[in-house]
């Protein structure tokens, strides 16, 4: 149907379990430094690279932040990091989204590339891959987090970073998978064949559909179908 080469999946809430520990991580970074942000929010900028993320909500509910803005951002960025890193090693919680997997091998059977990015930095996205043993027996063909590239979601850079590396020509033959507003801008930017929004992450159908993505699943067991 759609002649896809390469699957782009996001990770938190895509491909990855979150049960709201995330914006947890985000909302106590924050007011580590005096910033109260409030978790809907927070959920809003779900998907972005994180110092853009917190850059947004400071810029719209402190605007007369008087300190070094870019100094603050440094510093709440620090603490969401070490936040993040501490939660994903030790939480015994952590584990793939139903299906997630079998996904990922049936469509590499399919001889389709699978990838993984997001708006998380590296140091958080490696933590992630080596509890899930995601980093070994090929489960993954390429992963790129947010601070691999000049800028993160909506602008199509991680995509087409992992279109060279994977050496797919033909960007209407990519698919990107995700669950938040930002991830469909990506899919749209980036110029994919096909852009898929899930439920099992920060938004919800009704939240979605007005992003209007080409498909909106309930799990990623539906996939494989979308995908000729």
């Amino acid at each position: 149907m759609h002649n896809i080469q390469l699957v782009v999946f996001d990770i938190a809430g895509t491909t990855v379990a979150d049960k709201g520990d995330i914006a947890i991580a985000f909302i106590d970074a924050c007011k580590k430094y005096g910033y109260e942000v409030a978790v809907e929010e927070v959920n809003k900028v779900m998907g972005f690279r994180k110092k853009d993320a917190i850059k947004t909500l400071l810029e719209k509910f402190y605007p007369e932040q008087e300190e070094d803005l870019y100094g603050i951002i440094e510093k709440i960025h620090d603490a969401f990091l070490h936040n993040m890193i501490s939660f994903y090693e030790n939480d015994s919680d952590l584990q793939p989204l139903p299906f997630a997997e079998q996904t990922f091998e049936t469509l590499k059977q399919r001889g389709i590339k699978v990838a993984l990015n997001t708006g998380f930095t590296k140091a958080i996205t490696n933590t992630i891959l080596k509890r899930l043993q995601w980093n070994k027996n090929g489960t993954i063909d390429h992963v790129i987090s947010s601070d691999e590239v000049p800028k993160g979601r909506p602008h199509p850079y991680m995509i087409r970073s992992i279109m060279d590396a994977l050496e797919i020509e033909a960007v209407k033959r990519v698919a990107k998978v995700g669950d938040t507003e930002v991830d469909v801008q990506e899919g749209r930017n980036t110029g994919c064949g096909l852009v898929v929004s899930v439920t099992t992450g920060a938004y919800t159908r009704q939240q979605l559909e007005t992003y209007h993505p080409d498909y909106i699943i309930n799990s990623l067991e539906e996939l494989p179908a979308l995908i000729q």
